[in-house]
C-alpha cells in the first residue's frame, strides 16, 4: 500500500484532527517550485504527527516530513510516501530567561527576528536560512558562521511508532550540516541564547538580510545552497579557493543552464528554477557542475540539498540518478 491508496487516505482522515489532501502538487510546498503530487497531512498539533506516523507504520506506508520545503529536491513523479507537513499547529514559541522553546514548524527567519528584538543573540544570524526550526535542527542548518548545534540544548522528537522522547544535546551527533537524527521527526527544540543589546542585534539582522538580498537569488525559486563547502586538506587548496560557490564560479559555471534550471549568475552555489524546471534538470545540472569542478580542481563537491526519491528516501550525497 502507498499513501495514495484511497483506503489509507480515508482512514487517516478519520484518525487525525488535521487536514488530509490527496494528489496535492508538492511544487507549492518547495522553494524550488518542483515536485509532483502526493498525499499530504497538515497536523493540527504534535499529537497528529504521532497519529500519522503510527497510521503509516501500521499500513506499511513510508513517510516524509516537510517544513517550508527549502534544501530539498522533490521528485517530478511526486511521492508514494505520506507527506507530513510541519507548519501551523507546530509553530509555538515560549521563553524563560535565556532559554527558548520553538515548535518545529516555526520559520527560522521569524525566530531570528523575534529573539533579536527581545535582546537575545545566538539565532539572529538565521535570518538568512529559508526553512523551519525542525528542518534546521534536523539538517544542522546555518549561515554567517552560526549553526543550530551552537545553541541546541534539547530536542523533542517522535519516532515511526509515534513515541516521543526528549534528547539532550550530548545525545545528538551534530556535525557540519548534519544532525545524525535518523527516522525521527523533530517536534520542538530548546535552545540557550545570551543577552545582547536589542538595537545592535536588530541592526545586524537588517545587515545580514540586506547581504542576502544583494548576494543571493533570494527572490527566485531555488533550494538554497546546492553543495556543502568542501573538506579541504590542511593548508587549503592550491588555488586558494575555499567555498563551494568559489569553486563553481572559478569553473565558469555561472549562468550555465540545463533545461529550465540555471546556475545563478549572482551566486554559483544557488541553482534557480527559471520556470518550468524539473527535478531531472536539477539532477543533470548537479552532475555537470560536479564533473566540471572535479576535472578542473580535483575537488569532489558533496550535496547540501537533500534529493528525495518517490519512496520518500533521501538519496546518497555522493551521486544522484538522472531519469534518462
Amino acid at each position: 500500500m502507498t499513501a495514495r491508496d484511497p483506503r489509507f487516505i480515508a482512514s487517516l482522515r478519520e484518525a487525525t484532527r488535521g487536514e488530509v489532501r490527496e494528489n496535492e502538487p508538492l511544487a507549492g510546498y518547495s522553494t524550488f517550485r518542483i515536485g509532483g503530487p502526493a498525499t499530504v497531512v497538515f497536523p493540527a498539533g504534535p499529537e497528529d504527527v504521532a497519529i500519522a506516523l503510527r497510521h503509516a507504520d501500521n499500513a506499511g506506508v513510508s513517510w516524509f516530513a516537510l517544513g517550508l520545503g527549502s534544501n530539498v529536491l522533490l521528485p517530478d513523479a511526486g511521492l508514494e510516501a505520506l507527506v507530513i507537513r510541519l507548519g501551523k499547529g507546530l509553530d509555538g514559541v515560549r521563553s524563560d530567561g535565556d532559554r527558548w522553546w520553538f515548535g518545529a514548524g516555526l520559520p527560522a527567519p521569524l525566530v531570528a527576528r523575534q529573539t533579536a528584538a527581545a535582546g537575545f543573540a545566538g539565532l539572529h544570524k538565521m535570518v538568512g536560512v529559508p526553512g523551519t526550526v525542525g528542518g534546521g535542527v534536523f539538517m544542522n542548518a546555518g549561515c554567517h558562521g552560526a549553526e543550530w548545534a551552537d545553541v541546541v540544548q534539547r530536542v523533542t522528537v517522535v519516532d515511526p511508532n509515534g513515541v516521543d522522547r526528549v534528547l539532550d544535546r550530548e545525545e545528538i551527533p551534530f556535525r557540519y550540516r548534519r544532525s545524525g537524527l535518523e527516522r525521527v521527526i523533530v517536534l520542538e527544540t530548546e535552545v540557550a541564547l545570551h543577552q545582547a543589546e536589542p538595537a545592535l542585534l536588530e541592526q545586524e539582522v537588517r545587515d545580514l538580510f540586506e547581504w542576502r538580498q544583494r548576494g543571493t537569488p533570494f527572490n527566485q525559486p531555488c533550494c538554497g545552497s546546492t553543495f556543502t563547502n568542501p573538506d579541504l586538506p590542511p593548508g587549503g587548496h592550491p588555488s586558494g579557493l575555499r567555498s563551494a560557490g568559489q569553486f563553481l564560479d572559478a569553473a565558469d559555471l555561472k549562468g550555465y543552464t540545463i533545461g529550465r534550471v540555471q546556475v545563478s549568475p549572482l551566486h554559483a552555489n544557488y541553482f534557480v528554477n527559471l520556470g518550468g524546471g524539473t527535478a531531472d534538470d536539477v539532477r543533470r545540472l548537479i552532475e555537470h557542475a560536479r564533473d566540471r569542478v572535479r576535472d578542473r580542481f580535483g575537488v569532489r563537491l558533496e550535496l547540501e540539498v537533500k534529493v528525495v526519491s518517490p519512496a520518500g528516501e533521501i538519496e546518497p550525497t555522493d551521486g544522484v540518478r538522472t531519469d534518462g
